[in-house]
């Protein structure tokens, strides 16, 4: 009879412990946010995240998105002209790019390549006592290295998703039109006629930039929050590509509910 309390106290305390760290990780992008404002004073600052952010990880988006689009070229076009739908080929994949596979992949492979990447930066700014040492300075380490971070991550995830995308467009009219035999024309304008810029690539891009802020702020929080240990900072880039991928996913469904629920 003693067993059941037990295991209700110990699950009360991980729902606990949980909650505990849900609430400081909502706290800590209220700091984040709190310090944006100053962070944009420093553009110079931001604009070098850009760069160390976004194009860094332009190899591997351009190279996923022309693969992506020569797989989805050929295995659409067996599933359609089964139909005989093979002129509905360009729309559909169009809209798979621009809808899901180019926020989502894009976000994912960002997760990876960048959030790890800002995850140890930050772990080992923390490990070497560089962000205690600028609080003594009285120099805030959310304005002068998370906040220009995040928003780098906020405005380059997008970027990517469209790169992304056009790439992949690129990657099947290869396959579609130079390798099937698809008519070129056809491959274009029903893409053109069908595809709506707001609903289909404008929810694209807000989808893109939610992910850009779920994996920034992940790889912020376990950097900052991580041991100030090798160890530590092992674990914390684990759990960055981990944490991040779950919420991408499960995010991806709400957003595509809410987007795309009504014709």
């Amino acid at each position: 009879m003693t067993g059941a309390p037990n295991i209700l106290a110990r699950m009360g305390i991980v729902a606990l412990d949980q909650l505990r760290g849900w609430g400081h990780a909502g706290f800590f992008l209220l700091d984040l946010l709190r310090a944006v404002p100053a962070s944009l004073r420093r553009f110079g600052l931001v604009v070098a995240q850009i760069h160390a952010i976004g194009n860094r990880s332009l190899v591997i988006i351009l190279a996923s998105g022309l693969a992506v689009g020569f797989v989805l070229a050929l295995q659409m076009y067996y599933a359609l002209v089964t139909y005989g739908a093979a002129e509905s080929l360009g729309l559909v994949v169009n809209l798979a790019l621009v809808r899901e596979l180019g926020p989502v992949v894009t976000a994912l492979l960002f997760a990876g390549r960048a959030g790890t990447s800002l995850t140890a930066e930050i772990g080992l700014m923390k490990a070497g006592e560089q962000l205690s040492a600028m609080e003594l300075m009285a120099v805030d380490p959310k304005q002068r290295v998370l906040a220009p971070r995040l928003l780098a991550g906020i405005v380059s995830m997008p970027l990517l998703a469209i790169l992304f995308s056009a790439v992949g467009i690129l990657g099947a009219w290869v396959v579609a039109v130079l390798l099937i035999g698809v008519d070129a024309g056809n491959f274009w304008s029903i893409m053109q006629t069908r595809v709506d810029v707001l609903r289909d690539v404008g929810n694209g891009v807000v989808k893109s930039c939610v992910f850009g802020v779920i994996c920034t702020v992940v790889a912020l929080y376990q950097g900052h929050e991580t041991e100030a240990t090798p160890e530590g900072v092992a674990y914390a880039t684990t759990r960055t590509v981990v944490i991040s991928s779950l919420l991408i996913l499960g995010m991806d469904f709400v957003l595509t509910a809410l987007m795309f629920a009504t014709p």
